[in-house]
């Protein structure tokens, strides 16, 4: 008779191994297990499985970026000041050149001191502008040798000349009165013509239809407009509206042109504002730089 044998039992060293070998694999899943429960319920804990940081930021900047960084602006908005009317005797020069490097400064070449001030100047590196009378269409003067519309085109072109000729170190022209002049496009042309090369052209608009500017674009002569006139009315709570007029239009567009004249009233306006305007991040440029 055969005899089935029965399995056998470990015998006790082999059950001690066992429980230990269990107990060593219970302890770190326990362990994790709590950790887990614990991260969960403390908003302080740091999580077992983060979150991984937005994309194009890194995980440091994750949660600065649109708070604590300051906004950089790709660009800060640009003013062309141009000082008109300049060149007699008495106008406080000093204090025009004293506003910003970058004042750009008018010379009429009928002026008594026109050629002194332009020297002066451009010894101190100041950008300076034939500002050419030309031909209103009310009754004021706009001074000797101006441009008129019953003038033939030699006439214009020599009397353009002469006028640059006056005004030693120019290196652009805008025009002084002209409402008249401007709006007539076989003048214009005739004044552009007989530029120098390289002479930009500002165009005042002292009158809304001009054509000066659109002639000098046709005649890939490099050119912009007036924006903002600072002190047709001179007081100073006027002045301070238009100069406020001015850097919106700078704001809105990148760029503005604001003309104004070396009265009392203005040059106190601008001294005090000019200063805020550049901490408010305006920059002021030469007339050269924005002329296209």
């Amino acid at each position: 008779m055969t005899l089935r044998r029965e399995p056998q039992e470990p015998d006790g060293g082999a059950r001690s191994t066992f429980r230990t070998i269990a107990v060593l694999t219970l302890i770190p899943v326990a362990a994790f297990a709590l950790f887990y429960v614990w991260s969960w319920l403390s908003p302080s804990a740091p999580h077992p499985f983060p979150s991984p940081p937005t994309p194009h930021t890194s995980p440091q900047l994750a949660t600065t970026e649109q708070s604590a960084l300051p906004r950089v602006h790709a660009s800060r908005p640009r003013i062309v000041l141009i000082i008109d009317d300049l060149g007699f005797e008495g106008q406080p020069l000093d204090r025009v050149m004293s506003l910003d490097p970058n004042v750009n400064c008018a010379i009429l070449p009928n002026a008594n001191r026109a050629a002194e001030f332009a020297e002066k100047l451009n010894a101190r590196g100041y950008e300076i502008l034939c500002h050419l009378p030309m031909e209103p269409q009310g009754h004021e003067t706009p001074g000797r040798n101006a441009i008129l519309t019953s003038m033939s085109d030699d006439e214009i072109a020599r009397a353009t000349r002469e006028n640059i000729e006056r005004i030693p170190h120019a290196r652009g022209m805008n025009n002084h009165m002209g409402s008249r002049a401007t709006t007539d496009r076989r003048v214009m042309e005739s004044v552009l013509r007989a530029l120098p090369h390289g002479m930009y052209f500002i165009d005042s608009r002292t009158i809304g239809n001009s054509v000066a500017a659109e002639v000098a674009r046709e005649m890939n002569v490099r050119t912009a407009a007036r924006n903002v006139f600072l002190d047709d009315d001179e007081r100073e709570s006027a002045v301070r509206k238009q100069l406020a007029e001015l850097a919106a239009s700078a704001e809105r567009n990148g760029f503005a042109i604001g003309i104004g004249h070396p009265h009392p009233a203005t040059m106190r306006v601008l001294a005090e504002e000019l200063p805020e305007l550049r901490a408010r991040g305006f920059r002021f440029v030469r007339a050269s730089e924005a002329v296209r």
